[in-house]
């Protein structure tokens, strides 16, 4: 469905006709550019779309089907930019991720966005109370939306790191560590931070291009040149935000690690204890046995003390070894 459709001439919104298709010829006779917005359409609806703009069906398909890697490819008549803005859910503690595509032409741009955490009614607000950024033409929108989605990065990635000490405190707590359920939570962390990885990661690449830095240092057809400080700058924020996710997910995984190795030396101290308890109760158990063989000659069988005796033998042989075994340690 089209969310927004409107023509944009000098950095100020116009009312433009109902129609899109003549929205495109309007803007291009006054020299401005259309901005169209869609959610999550249908084939048929973006069928029109399509057909007035010329856009590549490669990335008609990709934009209808979603669930894409962050990139730029460069056809004819277009750009194709594909977007993940990512969002922190502090209920459950999860991430979450949408996808905007964006087609960049010479005078109109389309942007085509899947789930709820795309940023573009925002953006669009910001671009209209700046009628200064927003006259610099459709280039001014990407660099929006990429700073936008970027920003958000780094709130995300906060939001993790007070998560991930918060984990960090209970792992190696004297009783949080034991629990059943901490591998569990530092699994789903993990998870969590691919989720973010996903997104962050192939979004260098494409940044770097519109920078005009990198291997592709050339500059991108309907990209304006002078934009390419501002698209550092964002590709700069970039940066920071996947040098904090690489430590978050090292960090995570030393914690796991560590939460493993208490695990085990705990388990290995149940079994010491189980064992030097093991070794008392065999004390009695084996002298015991013996005097339950019944057999007729045996040593101080016939003595009115025998039995107080043999009972005190086991007490200071059991107190012999629980003394031993404490000052090793074992209990």
């Amino acid at each position: 469905m089209i969310v927004d459709c409107a023509i944009y001439r000098d950095g100020r919104r116009t009312q433009g006709p109902q129609d899109f298709s003549d929205a495109v010829d309007e803007a291009r006779s006054a020299g401005g550019f259309v901005w169209i917005g869609l959610h999550e359409p249908t084939e048929k609806e973006f069928e029109h779309v399509t057909r007035e703009f010329g856009l590549h069906p490669l990335a008609v398909e990709d934009a209808l089907k979603a669930h894409q890697r962050p990139k730029l490819e460069v056809y004819d008549d277009s750009l194709f930019l594909v977007f993940k803005p990512v969002v922190y859910e502090p209920e459950s503690d999860t991430v979450s991720s949408g996808e905007v595509m964006v087609f960049l032409g010479d005078s109109f741009l389309v942007t085509v966005r899947h789930g709820d955490g795309a940023p573009l009614a925002a953006v669009r607000r910001r671009l209209e109370d700046e009628p200064e950024l927003l006259a610099k033409g459709p280039t001014a929108v990407v660099y929006a939306i990429a700073d936008a989605t970027v920003d958000h990065y780094l709130d995300v990635a906060t939001e993790l790191q007070t998560d991930l000490e918060e984990l960090e405190t209970e792992v190696f707590s004297p009783d949080g560590g034991g629990s059943r359920n901490t591998a569990s939570r530092i699994y789903t962390f993990k998870r969590q931070i691919l989720e973010f990885r996903r997104a962050t990661g192939p979004l260098g690449p494409p940044l770097s291009r519109l920078a005009g830095t990198g291997a592709f240092g050339s500059g991108v057809p309907f990209v304006n040149d002078k934009a390419r400080p501002f698209f550092r700058d964002v590709h700069d924020h970039l940066t920071r935000v996947n040098e904090s996710v690489e430590g978050l997910d090292r960090l995570v995984t030393d914690i796991l690690s560590a939460h493993l190795a208490q695990m085990s030396v705990r388990q290995n101290d149940d079994m010491r204890k189980i064992s030097a308890w093991a070794a008392m109760a065999a004390v009695p158990t084996m002298i015991a046995g013996i005097y339950g063989m019944n057999f007729e000659h045996m040593p101080e069988l016939r003595w009115v003390w025998s039995y107080p005796a043999v009972i005190a033998l086991m007490g200071v042989l059991e107190v012999l070894l629980f003394r031993l075994f404490k000052q090793r340690g074992w209990l």
